[in-house]
This record gives structure tokens, C-alpha cells and sequence, in this order.
């Protein structure tokens, strides 16, 4: 069973508050020491350690070079970018520790992150890791009893957890761990409406325009549940205060009357149903 990284005894993640009193070259050589002495298992990875200081409070964190060349934005930065040359040290003071870690693991692990993403055989579906060994009431079929959301103190709120790591993947690069992000949400539920209209807002702030998937999810969740975001008075606070995300939704929902308008002309009109006809061959009608 893969544990998480952010427990003390996991190498993945030696990360330890960086106090006044530890910042100094022999705490980094001791961390780097470390990932010498206890490589991961199965690899021989012989590239040197590369040292993070990560989120308001610096937070330490330690990764092989060439296990941080996955990443475009971690290879660019390894080769002196951003890259104080004479520590090995890459400073990320806008990024959340937990987040950070999960994409340290994702890179060690090839492919994936606490909880993981299982295959349930006998439903034939796939599922997240303890979901059902350890079963969180509240939340029936979502994580189990692991917390679907994060804090992020750009914010000052608690974020789906996969959605803040699927911005952070777009950031560095990370094709299949957004994938990974995405699906995993997918599967998530009994979340409330409040964090899903922030995390949907942090996603449109975090993802280019080219970027339509995090995005379309949640346009979709809205739509399919538009009758609990209908009585929400957080979604009429958020449309008050507008954006972008809500003209797409706009659109979104204009698009879903369309196909209804669409399905119902082929189902009630013998004639129409016999025909080769879109919703362009209607005749227009007038606002």
C-alpha cells in the first residue's frame, strides 16, 4: 500500500518548516545527504539534489535533477532560470506545500498521487484509494475519509484539492497529471456549493483560455445540479459579481436548451424526423 508523502518517514517529501534557524547550508546539506543515502527504490538515480523553498512560511523540500526534468518548468528552471546556482535552491514562495508535494509524488511515483486512483473489478469502475476501507459519512462515494480540499492561502479558503493541482501541473507542464486531476475529481460528491463555485473561479484564474477541460467541468457540474445552485444564495452572490466564468455558463446553458429544442423536434414531428435537418434549417425566430 503506497502511503502519502507528507508522512515523516516518506522520502518523497522530506519537507520541514524552514525556521530563521534553519536557514543555513548545513540543514540543506543534511536534507541532500538524505536523498544520497536512500535513493527510490528500483532507481539509480545518481543527478544532483535540487532544494525548494515552497509557500509563505519556506517550507523545505528536496528532488533529483533529473527526476525534476519531467516537468518543462522544472527543467528550464534547473538549468538556471530561476535557480540560485550556488545552493541548488529554486525558491516557489506562491506555491502551497501540500500541492507541491503531490506533484513530487506524482513525478516519484510515475503517475500518481495520495489517494490513488484504483480499478474496482468487480464493479468494473475505477475509484479512489480507501474510499470504501475508510468511508467518510459525510461524503458518501467521494474520497473516503480523506479531505477533498486544501486550504490555499492566495486565497484565504479551502479549494478542491485536485482542482489546485491540476492549475499547478498546467503550470509545470504536467499533461498527464492534469488528466489525472480531472478524472479524480470527477469522482468526487457531497461537496458544498460554496467550494465549488471558489474552486471553479481559482480554475478560471489559473487556466488559459485554450484550456477548455477543468473549465467545461465545472460548467457541466453547474448544469446537471443547476437546481441546488439554484436555491444557493452563494451562486446568486457569485453571478452578482460576474466574470467570465459565468458568460460560459450563459452559453453553456444556451447550448443544452438548444439540444432539448433539438431532440424535441425529431421526437414529436414525424416529418422533421424523416429529414436530414440541424438547428440551422429552423426558421429563425426573433428576440
Amino acid at each position: 500500500m503506497f502511503k502519502r508523502s507528507f508522512r515523516s518517514n516518506d522520502r518523497v517529501e522530506k519537507a520541514v518548516k524552514l525556521k530563521k534557524s534553519m536557514r543555513d547550508p548545513a540543514k540543506l546539506a543534511k536534507l541532500e545527504r538524505s536523498f544520497d543515502q536512500s535513493p527510490p527504490v528500483g532507481s539509480s538515480l545518481t543527478s544532483q539534489i535540487v532544494t525548494f523553498t515552497v509557500g509563505r512560511d519556506g517550507r523545505l523540500f528536496a528532488a533529483h535533477e533529473d527526476v525534476l526534468s519531467l516537468s518543462p518548468f522544472f527543467a528550464e528552471a534547473c538549468r538556471g532560470k530561476f535557480l540560485e546556482t550556488q545552493s541548488k535552491r529554486i525558491d516557489l514562495p506562491d506555491e502551497e506545500p501540500e500541492i507541491f508535494s503531490c506533484v513530487l509524488e506524482y513525478l516519484y511515483q510515475k503517475g500518481d498521487y495520495y489517494p490513488r486512483l484504483v480499478h474496482n473489478k468487480r464493479r468494473n469502475s475505477w475509484e479512489l484509494e480507501d474510499a470504501e476501507k475508510s468511508p467518510n459519512p459525510e461524503n458518501p462515494g467521494g474520497r473516503g475519509s480523506v479531505e477533498a480540499t486544501t486550504y490555499i492561502s492566495s486565497v484565504g479558503e479551502r479549494l478542491l484539492k485536485d482542482t489546485v493541482i491540476y492549475c499547478a501541473a498546467e503550470k509545470y507542464g504536467l499533461e498527464e497529471l492534469k488528466r489525472l486531476a480531472l478524472r479524480k475529481q470527477g469522482l468526487q460528491s457531497g461537496i458544498e456549493v460554496a467550494t465549488i463555485l471558489r474552486s471553479a473561479r481559482y480554475a478560471y484564474d489559473n487556466t488559459p483560455d485554450s484550456d477548455s477541460r477543468l473549465r467545461a467541468h465545472y460548467l457541466a457540474l453547474i448544469i446537471r445540479c443547476r437546481k441546488t445552485f439554484k436555491r444557493s444564495g452563494t451562486m446568486q452572490t457569485e453571478m452578482e459579481s460576474g466574470g467570465k466564468l459565468f458568460f460560459d455558463l450563459f452559453v453553456a446553458l444556451c447550448n443544452h436548451v438548444d439540444d432539448i429544442v433539438d431532440m424535441g423536434y425529431v421526437l414529436f414531428d414525424p416529418l422533421l424526423a424523416n429529414t436530414n435537418t440541424s438547428s440551422n434549417a429552423r426558421t429563425p425566430k426573433s428576440i
